[in-house]
């Protein structure tokens, strides 16, 4: 029995301290040395304040703002805690109901909107937590906060176009616009 029993023992402690204390610190390490913004949570710093990361939703309301994709967590929206989808299929009704209330929503906030509501305006991302949406929901949602800012709509677009990132390697994924970094870049702005 000791001859067993040692031997696991020790495998147990050596690959305990291998796994739970030298290969997490050295992947800490090596990252906050090779990517030491993104290791460090992609943070976006305004007078020296961290206002949000670019990994991560935010909760815009406001008309005058650009509103991102539906958060899934809960109790609060993007709540990084709590990240996960809603696990509703598409033939649940409280996904029917879900959807439907967003749209209303979005149907309330812009009575004049005539295009076809984008889907990532009324649908929750996998992790609940996408900081981005479509070119084509930015650009549905321009008439209205151009309106609630006063701010021409040829102005808001050109800020659309420069905040819109295109798919990874050129490759990858679609093109993309940061909620967040939109509406910073939006508050910066003053009529033209």
């Amino acid at each position: 029995m000791k001859t067993t029993l040692r031997p696991a023992i020790t495998l147990f402690v050596l690959l305990s301290v291998i796994t739970g204390i030298v290969y997490p610190l050295g992947v800490t390490v090596l990252s906050q040395a090779l990517f030491p913004w993104a290791a460090g949570g992609s943070l976006i710093i305004k007078e020296g304040k961290a206002v949000g990361s670019t990994l991560i939703g935010q909760n815009f309301t406001d008309p005058k703002y650009f509103w991102g994709r539906p958060s899934a967590t809960s109790p609060q929206p993007y709540n990084s805690i709590a990240s996960g989808g809603s696990n509703l299929g598409p033939t649940n009704p409280a996904l029917v109901d879900a959807v439907q209330g967003r749209i209303d929503a979005i149907k309330t906030a812009d009575p004049n909107g005539l295009l076809p509501i984008p889907a990532d305006l009324v649908t929750t991302s996998g992790s609940g937590l996408d900081p981005h949406i479509s070119p084509m929901a930015a650009h549905y949602q321009l008439a209205r906060v151009a309106s609630a800012r006063r701010l021409p709509q040829e102005q808001v677009a050109a800020l659309i176009r420069d905040y819109t990132e295109p798919p990874q390697l050129g490759l990858f994924g679609e093109a993309r616009v940061n909620v967040l970094s939109l509406n910073l870049a939006l508050d910066g702005q003053t009529k033209k």
